[in-house]
């Protein structure tokens, strides 16, 4: 019988239009050194040098209004979208350390490794913006947390226990898919002891908030 858990990059996705607003409270200083950043990000917006390096700046303008569609009217630029949040990120807004997050887990701002080559993704750097904003409470950064532990991620090594402790965390703050997952650890035994019961409760919690994985889980269990 198989059971489902929220995955990483689908609830990211979902949650990366929240990241940009709100205010959280500004990080303490031991916070912040609990992982260390990686490289400085390019955009995927930009052009890569190979295609500019004999251009004068009017052709590269050209180009760039050829290959990148501009922002909607009124819209911020993907550029200014991710200035923005990668300032608030660094004041110490958690909601913003989430966002940012889910940029480099999802590729859409791409670092380079030390030899200058581009990353598709940086998981590694997703997981230190993730615990930071973890550490202040926020439930979504606690959520995607416990599910790069639960899947050994971004150099994270994989352990149940930490996941279950992330999980627990964003749960006790009515977070239905961190609720539907540790129904599915205490199901499974996976980091905890293994309970039906507490499984079953979990799943509800979930499913009372119509998380659909969570409803799912109960069906199959029926």
């Amino acid at each position: 019988m198989n059971f489902i858990v929220t995955p990483l990059a689908i609830f990211l996705l979902s949650c990366l239009s929240l990241s940009l607003f709100g205010c959280g409270e500004k990080e303490s200083e031991n916070q912040s050194k609990v992982f260390a950043l990686g490289s400085e990000i390019t955009l995927e917006t930009e052009l890569p040098a190979v295609l500019t390096k004999e251009l004068t700046p009017e052709e590269k303008s050209k180009l760039a209004s050829e290959i990148m569609p501009p922002a909607p009217k009124n819209e911020p630029t993907a550029e200014e979208k991710f200035l923005r949040l990668k300032k608030e990120a660094d004041a110490g807004n958690a909601i913003a350390q989430n966002g940012l997050g889910v940029l480099y887990f999802t590729g859409a701002a791409i670092s380079k490794d030390t030899a200058g080559k581009i990353m598709n993704n940086d998981p590694a750097t997703a997981a230190a913006w993730f615990h930071r904003s973890a550490l202040q409470g926020n439930a979504e950064a606690q959520l995607n947390l416990g599910l790069m532990y639960a899947n050994g991620e971004g150099g994270l090594a994989k352990d149940a226990a930490k996941a279950v402790e992330f999980f627990q965390k964003a749960a006790a703050q009515g977070n239905a898919d961190a609720q539907n997952n540790i129904a599915v650890m205490y199901l499974t035994g996976e980091g905890v002891p293994k309970s039906t019961s507490k499984a079953v409760e979990f799943f509800q919690k979930a499913a009372a908030q119509g998380n659909a994985d969570a409803q799912a889980n109960l069906n199959a269990m029926k």
